[in-house]
């Protein structure tokens, strides 16, 4: 049995490397992660991913210390590059070929994301690392998500996160929270549902790239996802 998706763009949170840390990037969730994705990358499907830096450095804390959202923005780009850096290291601990590649000019420790390049890389089987975004102040990892995704012709977003798919509430907060099994890209920005921000939802939804959110922390998830089972919500 094929995967039903052949090039796939993985989009982990920096709130799920966390595990049980309240900062940083848990050593077990890492493993646990990159266990899974060797499994996916031995199945022949070329893997393209984006990591937040939530866990490192979060926009709220620029606001507490007085600082400009342009810096701070850059200050969070700065801080996926670190989750790259070691979600790489743990990878070519298990034997796969890696690369880096960054928004920001950073030649010393990753690749100028190049388009060209991202896609030679995944075509020669390499995992390929997305970091410091867009590269540019005021856009989300979420927005940095979808336009790789469409630049290197993914064909599915599988967005990790702690929750098992998309709910009309807090399920955390609210015990009653109805779970959608599937949602269009307009009913997500028609209720507002926190599942990515505008821009992201908008770029999927012109590049007709469907949207897979699931959880990160249940073993299997992401080989069930990729070969179209039914895990989480999606949004296409």
């Amino acid at each position: 049995m094929r995967p039903k998706y052949q090039r796939v763009l993985l989009k982990i949170s920096g709130e799920a490397l966390l595990g049980r840390l309240q900062f940083g990037i848990d050593p077990e969730i890492l493993e646990c992660l990159s266990a899974e994705m060797v499994g996916v990358a031995q199945d022949g499907v070329q893997l393209a991913v984006v990591v937040g830096g939530g866990n490192i450095f979060r926009g709220k804390q620029a606001k507490d210390l007085g600082i400009d959202q342009a810096t701070g923005d850059y200050m969070g780009m700065l801080a996926t590059l670190m989750n790259a850096l070691a979600l790489q290291v743990c990878l070519e601990k298990h034997g796969l070929d890696v690369r880096v590649m960054s928004g920001l000019n950073v030649r010393s420790v990753a690749e100028p994301y190049i388009r060209r390049r991202a896609i030679r890389h995944l075509e020669k089987g390499r995992i390929v690392i997305f970091a410091a975004g867009t590269g540019n102040p005021y856009f989300t990892t979420d927005t940095a998500a979808a336009l790789r995704a469409a630049e290197i012709g993914a064909e599915v977003i599988l967005k990790a996160t702690k929750v098992d798919g998309v709910y009309e509430k807090d399920p955390v907060r609210f015990k009653d929270a109805q779970k959608y099994e599937r949602l269009s890209y307009l009913e997500i920005l028609e209720k507002q549902l926190k599942v990515m921000d505008a821009t992201a939802v908008s770029l999927c939804m012109d590049n007709r790239l469907p949207i897979v959110v699931f959880n990160l922390m249940v073993s299997g998830n992401i080989k069930k996802a990729i070969w179209g089972e039914p895990v989480g919500t999606i949004v296409c």
